[in-house]
């Protein structure tokens, strides 16, 4: 890592300023333009949850333009399979959830908002639940057909929330899809709320 790198953040589903589009193909479109309409080079991806997925894909993209690529308590992608049928679970789950809108959303409910940051107060679990937005479905469903990210050459690490209650696999073996094990971290899936700092100071120094 150096002092010049450039961190590209790129949130997981329902978190952000967005929205993105209706496929995975726009979300990632959405992270190759933020890097090539700045010209950036040097560049660090850094991937949270679902995020996982469009950076996978923008760093096949901009590999001549990144440095590392930085998993936080996110999913790596195995090639072909959508992250709603990496677990029988959440397939049912998202599958369900996008049935049962007439857009094609889904959306995040509160008691599963509460699992992202075990043990925060209530306002603070109510004001992220607040800020949380309906996901395209097709970010779900849609599967990339790529090359794993170790073919690249590119740097990569994987740190994970210790109290991480909410992804589709245990953490360690999607770090264990990039031949990692993973750097733990204090606090749940979204301890960059709950513990900032902490996860700041990992981000800078993985």
């Amino acid at each position: 890592m150096t002092a010049t790198s450039t961190f590209v953040l790129v949130p997981g589903a329902g978190h952000g300023g967005w929205q993105w589009g209706l496929r995975l193909s726009d979300a990632t479109a959405c992270v190759v333009r933020a890097v090539l309409d700045r010209d950036l080079a040097g560049v660090t991806l850094v991937a949270h949850s679902w995020g996982g997925y469009p950076v996978t894909a923008a760093a096949h993209q901009l590999a001549h333009r990144v440095s590392k690529v930085i998993f936080y308590s996110a999913l790596v992608p195995s090639r072909g399979v959508p992250l709603a049928d990496e677990d029988p679970a959440y397939a049912r789950m998202i599958r369900d959830g996008i049935a049962a809108t007439p857009d094609g959303t889904t959306a995040i409910t509160r008691e599963q908002a509460a699992l992202l940051i075990p043990g925060a107060p209530g306002s603070t679990r109510d004001l992220l639940f607040e800020l949380l937005e309906p996901t395209p479905g097709r970010y779900y469903t849609d599967a990339l057909d790529l090359p794993d990210l170790t073919t690249l050459g590119i740097d990569l690490a994987y740190l994970l929330s210790e109290d991480d209650q909410v992804l589709a696999r245990p953490g360690a073996e999607f770090a264990a899809r990039l031949g990692l094990t993973p750097v733990m971290l204090p606090g749940g899936h979204d301890a960059m709320l709950s513990h900032p700092d902490a996860i700041a100071k990992a981000i800078m120094h993985a």
